[in-house]
């Protein structure tokens, strides 16, 4: 009969076959042991304690000064002489005390389930009851010299040294020999019984409940999603926890690195380091390629399911792509599409802190374009689908699976969904938010019949299982006009915004509301526009005035918008006016045409003064900020999106259907508000589509509300007649 507490037997605690993945009690790792190594041989515990038990959570200062004080009253002597620097009193602490105590039994539950039951009441015995070490003995140079014996011999010196204190010198004896036979035990025992932390434990299996509790609350219920979380988040991993600050988190850490050998997953050392500061090569080894939900880049697709055999496939001589599989095929409809030009690729390539490294054949999906990200999204999640859901290649995909793709759009399950904020780089980004709405999934429909339609046109499939699958009713296109602030919403907004105080950011948000509005351009064109960009024009008038030769001066601002078309933009002298004085806020000529910075200045850049209205955020309100950098997208949209937000807040109470108007707005709608207004001014309709970048003058068109005001006007009419008989 096997020994039950043989390694490797299959009942046995070290078998590796054996998981933890719903525990109900703590499990014991090395640390464990090592700290209770210290406690019999006597080291200081609080060191011992912060290097092995950590996790179990701090031990208040004020607390241990408490209990030496006691022990001092209840005359336990000098501390020095006890333990020396307060350890005593650490070690006496009521959670030191119950964590020993809790490790004694759990030990000798164990030497007795191994039936060694001498071990087990040898290792409950506090050994330090059996005298203390060094306790009251002088040395044997002392005693000699005190009792006149410098004249004999060691040996003499050594047996009335023994006659004098023999009880006390059998009780160190003991002591020792105790010591030594637990600290064997605990070497056993930890052989037999030390857990390695694997990435598939419960937290319950490691941490102290109340850290368990809090961070399964927050859907954080095993060892690797743990790690996953610090990874995605870095050092604030633990904003949204309730009841974790920086101490327990800096402890969790530190007990998820002391067992990365046995996690296989490190915390990486991107966590420490502030967002903008990490480098493109860190942020890539965090989620290595495999298969399962991971971005288009790090997918690993297995043989069997990459295509080259596919049910529809087109033999490869037919075929006009260089294209080998399905994911191949995929990137060269991805890679067909507008994509960005070099110049914005470089920059982005030196916000990603990448520019030392070789680029790799993947690199160009990290500098996309904005139409090539979006078809990216929906060909990544119909990919991964295929993959793991329907476990078929691509050029395999029937009718039949397409209408089963489309209602899983409408609800994907939860693991594979999570909020907006986790990056592609992070370990827990998913490919969805949540189930997509009627006109989402329409959208996501029509991009994959384009996928489908081009394989078909380059000869790599045989037909497009996506003809004839139709959008859900309501996902029917359309063009929402609706999404604009009348001219009552806009002056309000105006005076909100002149009424703001002076900071830095809100003086870039009182360059970025006015330039939007004034010019219709789109968020991705406002941030990458700098003063390299504006250039002032002299032009000859269009209309002849007697006597006089009239030019059209003013400025102008070039983007480059959807498709990757250039066009012009003119701006009007009060936002120029407005941009002079935030560019000198920001250490830089008023003069857009004055700057010398290669590249020019970012029209709106990093809020300047960070140090002085958040001094709390440490290291980065301290960082150099580059006042010629530009802003990110998503942060000016934050920002505008709270003021529109404070604005609902201001007019709630007087107009409450405005101020809903004003909670529900965006970046976006500025785009939209632009449009509307210049239309109803008068302005003519094919010089508004020249600066909204449309590509059609029908989508123009459909910002014209005049016929709608006449029609309403003249039914109301009809109307008040009505009521007069």
């Amino acid at each position: 009969m096997a020994d039950p507490a043989a390694p490797g037997a299959p009942d046995s605690p070290a078998d590796p076959r054996r998981r933890r993945r719903s525990v109900t009690r703590r499990q014991l790792h090395r640390g464990h042991f090592g700290f209770l190594r210290a406690v019999i041989q006597g080291l200081n515990a609080r060191p011992m304690w912060e290097r092995y038990l950590a996790e179990e959570g701090e031990v208040e200062a004020e607390r241990d000064a408490g209990l030496a004080a006691a022990k001092m009253d209840e005359g336990a002597g000098d501390m020095e002489a006890a333990g020396g620097d307060g350890n005593e009193a650490f070690a006496g602490h009521p959670k030191v005390r119950r964590v020993t105590a809790w490790l004694r039994a759990e030990l000798a539950a164990a030497a007795s389930r191994a039936e060694r039951f001498g071990m087990a009441r040898l290792v409950r015995v506090d050994f330090r009851r059996i005298g203390r070490a060094g306790e009251g003995l002088p040395s044997l140079e002392d005693f000699a010299a005190g009792a006149g014996l410098d004249g004999f011999t060691q040996a003499e010196q050594l047996a009335a040294y023994r006659a004098r204190f023999g009880r006390a010198l059998d009780r160190e004896a003991k002591r020792a020999a105790l010591m030594h036979r637990q600290l064997e035990a605990v070497d056993w025992l930890e052989a037999m019984y030390a857990q390695p932390v694997l990435v598939d434990d419960g937290c319950r299996a490691w941490l102290a409940d109340t850290l368990a509790d809090r961070l399964e609350a927050a859907g954080v219920a095993t060892i690797g999603q743990l790690v996953d979380r610090i990874n995605s988040l870095g050092a604030g991993w633990t904003r949204a926890l309730a009841g974790i600050g920086a101490g327990k988190a800096r402890a969790i850490e530190a007990f998820l690195q002391a067992h990365a050998e046995t996690l296989a997953r490190r915390i990486g050392q991107h966590v420490t380091v502030p967002r903008r500061q990490r480098y493109a090569h860190e942020l890539a080894r965090v989620v290595p390629r495999g298969t399962g939900l991971v971005p288009l880049d790090k997918l690993v697709v297995p043989a069997e399911l990459d295509g080259r055999t596919g049910a529809y496939r087109r033999p490869q001589t037919q075929c006009l792509l260089a294209a080998h599989n399905d994911y191949e095929a995929v990137l060269a409809w991805l890679r067909a599409k507008p994509g960005l030009p070099p110049a914005q690729v470089a920059k982005l390539r030196a916000q990603r802190r990448d520019l030392g490294s070789v680029p790799g054949p993947l690199d160009w999906l990290q500098t996309l374009s904005h139409t090539q990200r979006a078809y990216r999204k929906e060909a990544e999640r119909f990919v991964l689908w295929a993959i793991l859901v329907r476990g078929k290649p691509l050029s395999s995909m029937a009718n039949e699976d397409c209408l089963a793709y489309r209602e899983f759009l409408a609800a994907p399950p939860a693991d594979w969904c999570a909020p907006r904020s986790r990056e592609r780089w992070s370990p827990v980004w998913r490919p969805f938010e949540g189930s997509l709405s009627p006109r989402a999934q329409g959208y996501a429909l029509g991009v994959l019949n384009n996928l489908y339609r081009f394989l078909v046109d380059q000869n790599y499939l045989m037909g497009n299982p996506w003809h004839g699958i139709h959008v859900p009713r309501e996902a029917r296109p359309a063009l929402d006009v609706g999404r604009s602030l009348t001219e009552d919403q806009w002056a309000f907004v105006l005076v909100q915004l002149d009424a703001l105080p002076p900071t830095s950011a809100h003086q870039r948000l009182q360059v970025a509301l006015p330039l939007l509005y004034a010019t219709g351009l789109r968020l991705s064109e406002v941030v990458a526009a700098t003063t390299a960009h504006l250039e002032w024009v002299s032009l000859p008038g269009a209309g002849h005035r007697a006597g006089t030769k009239a030019r059209i001066e003013g400025w102008w601002l070039e983007v480059v918008g959807k498709g990757n078309k250039l066009r012009r933009v003119p701006v009007p002298p009060a936002v120029i006016a407005r941009l002079g004085a935030y560019l000198v806020a920001r250490g830089h000529p008023a003069d857009p045409g004055a700057n010398r910075v290669p590249g020019g200045v970012a029209l709106l850049g990093h809020a300047t003064d960070l140090g002085e209205r958040a001094p709390w955020a440490g290291a980065r309100a301290a960082s150099p900020v580059d006042a010629a950098a530009g802003i990110g997208a998503v942060t000016l949209a934050k920002q505008i999106k709270g003021f529109f937000a404070a604005c609902a807040g201001t007019l709630r109470l007087a107009d409450p259907r405005g101020a809903a108007r004003l909670a529900a707005a965006s970046t976006h709608w500025l785009r939209h508000t632009h449009i509307s207004h210049a239309l109803a001014a008068g302005a003519p309709l094919e010089v508004v589509q020249q600066n909204a970048g449309h590509a059609s003058l029908d989508t123009t068109t459909r910002y014209v509300t005049t016929e709608a005001a006449r029609r309403m006007e003249a039914m109301q009419a009809v109307w008040d007649a009505g009521r007069g008989d």
